[in-house]
């Protein structure tokens, strides 16, 4: 006599299905952060703003200052005045300083984009012996204390007739420009689909066509990236600027407040550099501000894949 199937019974308990409840509940609430590590998290990201922004906003407050004001240490300038901003403006030397950055620098950060646009694409789509070589002594020459090289430029510079000229801190300053962006545009190239190149090639692009009008514009974000760095280096240079240059005329204002002089002998105009100061950072705080996403996202291309 055949036995009669009987149903199977659910052998999963309640007792059984009760931990692996509480697990996920305890992986929740294991996600989320006490209050009290979020109050001190919250308190270091405060403590690390105020520790970055009090120099400048000390800056800030000393350019505001003068006569015996500039020998307080009080938080806030009891006159506040902008008499030393409308001094250097009124100084011909920190104007026409102020126009040798802007032409010494905007040249090296275009001719490092040009230049470093296309040794980075050959790095990033040729293959050859030895590129990672190439790209490691790149790199190398970047780390050269631009101390170490000064006084065999200031040689040379003088026997070819440089000395006290544009393209006298130009080429230097590409020295140090250069190797960082073929190093960020390398790194951004490599992301880029190789198919996209070869497709406008179908459509019967040439391959510096493809380059320009392809590649380039998607490589946008690490294009900013090495332009607005090279553009700092540059514009914030001293050794080079006050070692290379011997009248205002070719200064570059970095090495230019290093000659401002005061009133009377032996006095530090501590209000006039500290207002130039403020003036010449203020641009590169407002390139970073406005940039900001396409510099993180330069700065991390190549780090994750997938």
């Amino acid at each position: 006599m055949a036995s009669e199937a009987l149903p199977r019974k659910d052998t999963t308990s309640p007792a059984r299905a009760q931990p692996r409840k509480r697990g996920m509940f305890a992986e929740r609430a294991g996600n989320q952060r006490p209050a009290g590590s979020k109050v001190l998290l919250g308190f270091g990201v405060i403590l690390t703003m105020i520790f970055c922004l009090f120099p400048f906003y000390w800056l800030v407050n000393t350019s505001l200052k003068t006569g015996a004001q500039l020998s307080s240490a009080s938080l806030f300038p009891s006159h506040p005045t902008l008499d030393n901003f409308q001094s250097i403006f009124k100084n011909s030397d920190f104007t026409h300083a102020l126009r040798n950055s802007v032409i010494v620098a905007g040249s090296a950060t275009i001719l490092s984009l040009v230049f470093g646009a296309f040794a980075a694409y050959a790095l990033a789509r040729l293959r050859f012996r030895g590129k990672f070589a190439i790209l490691a002594i790149v790199l190398s020459i970047s780390t050269f204390p631009p101390i170490a090289i000064a006084a065999p430029v200031f040689k040379l510079w003088t026997d070819i007739g440089f000395y006290n000229s544009y393209q006298g801190l130009i080429l230097p300053f590409l020295t140090f420009t250069l190797p960082l962006t073929i190093y960020i545009l390398t790194s951004f190239f490599n992301e880029i689909p190789k198919d996209l190149e070869e497709a406008a090639m179908v459509d019967g692009a040439t391959h510096f066509q493809a380059f320009r009008k392809v590649v380039v514009p998607l490589a946008a974000p690490g294009l900013v990236t090495a332009g607005l760095l090279a553009f700092i280096y540059a514009w914030n240079e001293f050794l080079f600027s006050i070692t290379l240059t011997s009248t205002p005329d070719r200064r570059p204002v970095s090495a230019a407040i290093a000659f401002f002089t005061g009133s009377r002998q032996f006095e530090v105009p501590l209000g006039t550099i500290s207002a130039a100061t403020v003036v010449i950072t203020v641009p590169l705080i407002l390139l970073v501000v406005v940039f900001q996403k396409r510099i993180v996202a330069g700065l991390t291309a190549g780090a994750v894949k997938g």
